[in-house]
């Protein structure tokens, strides 16, 4: 199923599938994707702009260090592989951490932006400086940007988090503005981004268990499952 402009309906349609996309994820990646003792839960980010988000949790127990797949025998298929050395003090605010009740330890976040993550600047200050604080604490990243850039993110946010964690500058291509982003944390982070634009079809992307190893999600088959609860009053606007 191809990408849907999610401009043309209401910020609470998305939201409606935001939600609904989020559990088939979670299903999916605790059906069996994950390696034993990983497990992924939906977390509410405190604040008004604060979408839900899936933790990827693991136990007090050390699981099983071949889980997933390596990055070095089976490279993500993206189109575009972005490295480089973190800034010193590149970073001079923090803000709320995402962790769960229990004090088992995280790994790795995926979260599904939103129109109100850019629709001023507080709301883009609040999702960049969130994905700058979970990088440097060490929890990997999979940032899903389905909404076009604004003039508050005209490179879109993962230019915005990319050139303050990095210095390096990063422009969508013109024809494919939206953008999916799997982050690698580290002392040499890594970023591996594909560009897409509406129309498109989602690919598998991603979410890494260390550095080196990642389990690939499936981006394409989740939104599917997601986007058949969609009512079909906005299924005719966004299909039409």
């Amino acid at each position: 199923m191809p990408i849907h402009d999610w401009t043309r309906v209401t910020a609470g349609t998305w939201h409606d599938m935001h939600v609904g996309w989020i559990a088939e994820l979670r299903t999916v990646l605790n059906g069996g994707l994950l390696p034993e003792g990983y497990y992924a839960q939906a977390e509410q980010i405190a604040g008004p702009l604060g979408p839900d988000v899936l933790t990827l949790q693991e136990p007090d127990i050390e699981p099983d260090g071949d889980g997933g797949l390596a990055v070095a025998t089976v490279p993500p298929k993206v189109s575009l592989r972005m490295e480089a050395e973190v800034r010193h003090g590149v970073r001079t605010r923090r803000t709320i951490a995402v962790r769960h009740a229990s004090d088992d330890r995280i790994v790795a976040l995926l979260e599904l932006v939103s129109p109100g993550n850019k629709s001023n600047r507080h709301g883009i200050r609040a999702v960049v400086s969130k994905a700058l604080d979970s990088l440097e604490r060490g929890y990997h990243l999979l940032i899903v940007d389905l909404f076009p850039p604004t003039p508050r993110d005209p490179s879109g946010l993962h230019g915005l988090i990319w050139d303050e964690y990095t210095g390096q500058q990063y422009d969508p291509p013109a024809d494919r503005p939206l953008t999916l982003v799997a982050y690698a944390a580290g002392r040499s982070p890594k970023a591996y981004v594909e560009p897409t634009a509406v129309r498109s079809e989602l690919i598998e992307m991603p979410l890494f268990l260390s550095p080196e190893r990642y389990v690939g999600v499936p981006l394409e088959t989740t939104y599917t499952a997601a986007y058949r609860g969609v009512p079909a009053k906005y299924k005719r606007e966004l299909e039409a």
